[in-house]
This record gives C-alpha cells, structure tokens and sequence, in this order.
C-alpha cells in the first residue's frame, strides 16, 4: 500500500461536525474527503456510550469523532444484547432506542443493543453524508449461541437496524478472494465514498479473555463466520470486521494455528504506548491497507490527562500517532471536540 501518498499530502486538516452545543460548528474542510480511508487518521472515544462521557449517544455522534465504542454482554444471565461496561446483567448506558432525530435527546436512556443502532440510524438519517464512524464494538463475554446470541443472529440484528447505513465485509472484498487480498490491492474506498456510512469492528472481552471456560474468544469465532460465509456465497449478509486485539511485534495473526484464517483479519487492536515504542513496525499496517486502532493514546510518554489534557497536548499526541501510522487514535477527551473532529494523512 503506498503509504508515502499519505505522507506527501501530511498537514492537518479538518472535518465539519454537526452543529450542536458544545461541538465545533463550521469547522473548515479541506482534502481530507479525498484521502483513502485506509491512508486517513482519526480520533476515537473510549466507551462513548457511557452516561459520565456523553448524557446521549447521539451527543457523542456529533462530537466528530471517528470511532466510538461500545461494550456488549450476551450472557445467559440476562435478556438481549446488553449495553453495558460492568454490569452484565441489564443494561446501564446512553442510548434511547430513537426512532426520529427528535427523539435522541427525549426518550428513555439505558437501552439495549438493538436501542443504541436505532439511535445510529435516526442520528445517519438526520445527518446525510456524515463522516464514516468506526464502531468498535467489544463482545465484554463473547458470542452465546446456544442463547441465540451467535454471530449469524448478530447479523441480522446489525442489518435490521442499519442496513445500507453499513460497510460491509463484503464492500471491501469486492472480486478478491478474502479480506487480506483486498486491503493489500488497495481496495478501500475514499474518505468521500465512505460518507454516511458506519463501520464495524470487534475485539474479544476482558471477561472473555479471563474465562478460563472460553475456548472460542470473538476473534476467531467470527473470523470462521466470515469465511463460511464466503464459501456459501453469502458474504453480504456479514456486517462485521473481526479484530486482532492487542498490539505485538510481527504480524499478530500468527496466532491464530488456523492458517486459513488470518487473511480474514485486516483490522487490528491494541495499546498505543506499545505500538509508539519503537519494536512493532508499524508501517507494515500502512503498507498492506489494514486498519489500526491505537487505545490508550493518553499513555504514551510522556503521558498526558486521559480526560481533559490541553487541546495541543491532545493535538499533539493525535500527529505523532498519525505519523506512526495510526488509522485511529483512541482516548477519552470527550471535552475536546475540536481534536476528535480531526483528520489527518495517515503517516
């Protein structure tokens, strides 16, 4: 992938955000729709749909971010896909189960999976041609599906709530043989092709990960989901981009022992301060098309306030993770709304 177009065009530039109190209205826009997706940087909002982040879900849609994450339980213990960070039995988040715009900011907060997607949608149909929004979705338990919480039924949830609002797997893929050969090729669309379209990405759960029971964490089970469905010739139906979790030296995806999986995985996950540190090559991210996220991005030293560090800290955090070949800088600055509207030439 050449990277040096990104690095030919570096400047920063920004991405106008809808008006709304306490967001930068009529921020200037320059090149940054021309830029691939996969060669553009932005900044992410850790658990954007917690209450003491944003009181509303549709808050944190028009703060200009370019990720936003959310936490899923599907456990036996309670009904329903779960919204929730520590308690997995109901759900204790922002979202209102909107059906109109009118209705972000006035129904019922604390809704389930299916509430906080209805809120996406009414927010994309009051907003056409938004910027392209990475959702990452963090499975806290895993996929349950002897509960009906599988992938498959997670599908149809995503696509009956979003539909055409949605890049898919298969957008991507176009005529390739998996996801690997299409990021490589260079298949990703524009920043302006990408407009009005939300994107899904997802990482295994601490509990999960911590479960000593689970022996088929989120990665892999979705990852064999995509590529069952690429051998029925229904890949359309996928709705979802598994993630490689946590940032290692090399290329992470040898892990996974089945080799015939890896080139289902071009959207990778993990601690900034790691990635900065000088032992991951970074570039080869750029290089091959993948997408990677980088959490944590106060953390990285010299570390700054995870909340309210100064707008040029943050800002400058954002260019030196741009730089190191970030497609998303993840924090928790929701009171910089001026730094998560930022887009940037990726390396």
């Amino acid at each position: 992938m050449p990277s040096c177009l990104a690095a030919a065009a570096f400047s920063t530039v920004l991405v106008a955000a809808p008006a709304h109190a306490g967001s930068p209205a009529d921020l200037p826009v320059s090149d940054a729709d021309a830029l691939s997706y996969a060669l553009s940087t932005g900044v992410g909002v850790h658990n954007a749909y917690e209450q003491s982040r944003y009181p509303y879900l549709a808050d944190a849609l028009d703060s200009g971010a370019a990720m936003l994450e959310l936490d899923v339980w599907t456990n036996g213990f309670g009904f329903g896909w779960r919204v929730a960070h520590d308690t997995p039995f109901w759900n204790q988040n922002n979202c209102v189960a909107a059906d109109t715009a009118a209705e972000l900011r006035t129904n019922s907060r604390n809704q389930d999976l299916a509430g906080c997607l209805s809120d996406l949608r009414a927010w994309h149909e009051a907003n056409p041609g938004h910027r392209p929004v990475l959702l990452k979705l963090e499975m806290k338990d895993g996929f349950n599906g002897t509960g009906g919480r599988g992938p498959a039924a997670f599908d149809a949830l995503v696509a009956r709530e979003l539909g055409d609002a949605l890049f898919r797997p298969a957008d991507l893929l176009g005529g390739h043989a998996t996801l690997d050969a299409a990021a490589r090729a260079g298949a990703w669309p524009g920043r302006d092709a990408m407009a009005g379209k939300f994107i899904i990405h997802l990482i295994p759960g601490t509990l999960e990960q911590d479960n000593p029971f689970d022996t088929l964490w989120t990665d892999v089970e979705y990852a064999r989901h995509l590529r069952a469905l690429k051998a029925e010739g229904a890949i359309e139906r996928a709705v979802a981009f598994p993630a490689v979790h946590h940032a290692v030296s090399g290329d992470p995806r040898t892990r996974y022992e089945d080799a015939g999986l890896r080139p289902w995985f071009v959207v990778f996950d993990g601690d900034a301060a790691t990635y900065a540190a000088g032992a991951v090559d970074t570039g080869w991210y750029a290089r091959n098309g993948y997408l990677l996220v980088m959490t944590n991005a106060h953390a990285v030293p010299p570390a700054i306030d995870a909340v309210n560090p100064t707008e040029a800290e943050a800002r400058a955090r954002v260019e030196r993770l741009a730089e190191a070949h970030a497609s998303v800088v993840s924090s928790d600055w929701t009171s910089l709304p001026r730094v998560l509207s930022t887009v940037l030439p990726r390396g």
